[in-house]
């Protein structure tokens, strides 16, 4: 697909694990309304690549309630499970360049090593177990550093190989993993800038060390704040109270704004469709979001069965 230098493509990719909740609107509005205020484009892609997780009729429950809450998506709709032949074409093009190798260690090996908590410590890279299940396929890194400049975020850098190790490409039970899947679909759909949670700040390194590897160019990267329950626990599907049938759709999009630091006015939550996201377009700025990697935050809606 060819663009102009100036045109904008951003895109929203939820995962069908449940219903639309606060957490995902959140990350939907910020990303869409990045796009429209630049006259660009919104895609969405359903992350359905972990079939494990998925459940059923959650990724037309998706589609149905973003259409009920007036967003406009360009092009069409992409099931990451439709894309396993593209997914196995790259994975291929990274054997050749000798950066895949099979991994046999288990979650419980691995916890006997204290540095693995987070970083795999390379036990199977001089192994040379054959490329087949039932290993899982890792990616080497170098001990390259990369310098990660957000729009949001302040900007960091990682040593690849201190910071985030070798890391997993495709599963032990033959499901490719999220850090390719999301590279191959974002080249595919031309993805310019991508507007997601902070929660996803830490898989940024990977995910462009695999655009350098495979050639790709690398989209503009905003991590927006993580909504948090006062609890201290990340708005998730798991959270079945806060799913967004259970409230009024203005109002819930106006509270929104507000974790967006935006400023809506009340009446927001009392106009048609049209009018809030015409308000919202016209008064978006992406400098306003704080910076903070986690907000708590409490709905005060009253529930509804609108949506």
């Amino acid at each position: 697909m060819n663009l102009t230098n100036n045109e904008y493509r951003g895109r929203f990719a939820p995962s069908p694990s449940g219903q639309l909740h606060f957490g995902s609107l959140v990350a939907a509005i910020s990303s869409y309304l990045q796009a429209k205020s630049q006259q660009g484009q919104w895609l969405l892609r359903i992350e359905d690549v972990d079939q494990t997780r998925e459940v059923a009729g959650s990724a037309s429950h998706i589609l149905s309630t973003l259409d009920k809450l007036g967003f406009e998506w360009d092009g069409s709709i992409i099931y990451q499970s439709q894309q396993t032949a593209r997914y196995a074409e790259y994975l291929q093009t990274l054997i050749d360049k000798d950066l895949i190798y099979a991994c046999d260690c288990s979650r419980s090996k691995l916890k006997q090593n204290s540095s693995a908590a987070a970083i795999y410590p390379g036990n199977c890279r001089l192994k040379k177990h054959p490329l087949t299940s039932p290993h899982a396929l890792r990616c080497r890194v170098s001990t390259e550093s990369l310098f990660i400049k957000d729009q949001i975020q302040p900007a960091f850098s990682v040593n690849l190989q201190d910071d985030c190790g070798d890391f997993i490409i495709k599963r032990r039970d033959q499901f490719f993993a999220y850090q390719l899947a999301v590279v191959v679909d974002d080249h595919e759909q031309c993805i310019t800038d991508i507007i997601r949670g902070a929660d996803l700040l830490s898989s940024t390194p990977q995910q462009i060390y695999l655009q350098k590897q495979l050639g790709f160019s690398q989209p503009s990267y905003g991590h927006i704040p993580v909504a948090m329950h006062q609890t201290g626990l990340k708005l998730s599907k798991s959270h079945q109270d806060l799913a967004l049938g259970h409230y009024n759709p203005l109002a819930v999009m106006q509270q929104a704004l507000v974790f967006l630091n935006q400023s809506p006015p009340a009446e927001l939550a009392h106009v048609s469709l049209s009018e809030f996201w015409q308000w919202a377009i016209n008064n978006w700025h992406l400098s306003d979001i704080p910076r903070l990697a986690e907000k708590a935050f409490t709905l005060d809606i009253p529930f509804t069965d609108t949506l």
